[in-house]
């Protein structure tokens, strides 16, 4: 059974720091493509960060040179280390895994697995 579970998130002034975490079971991190989503109210869910399972990596351009997401194999965990933070980037922040090959998956329906979410607020 594949389970996701995403923790770090906080509250921090805008110009802070967090690191979110997603440690995975039920399936290995270097066979799946994974992503983190965002979503805010009164806001569609945005997709944030991307990497396949040959850690290609991509960034939407909201968060490029802010973001920054990584994975650690041997924990089976996939990081979004977050800086700069801005009002704006208050959301429920939640990860995502789909089996992949070769394709890259940045569409929320792509992806099959989500973790339950992490509340982020920044205040100015």
């Amino acid at each position: 059974q594949v389970q996701l579970v995403e923790s770090g998130g906080g509250s921090v002034q805008a110009g802070g720091s967090l690191r979110l975490s997603c440690s995975g079971s039920g399936y290995e991190i270097s066979s799946v493509c994974m992503g983190w989503f965002r979503l805010a109210p009164g806001k569609e869910r945005e997709g944030v960060a991307f990497m396949t399972r040959y850690n290609i990596r991509r960034h939407d351009e909201s968060v490029k040179g802010r973001f920054a997401i990584s994975k650690d194999i041997a924990k089976n965990t996939l990081y979004l280390q977050m800086s700069g933070l801005k009002p704006e980037d208050t959301a429920m922040y939640y990860c995502a895994a789909t089996l992949c090959d070769n394709e890259f998956p940045t569409s929320a329906t792509a992806f099959s697995y989500w973790g339950q979410g992490t509340q982020v607020t920044i205040s100015s």
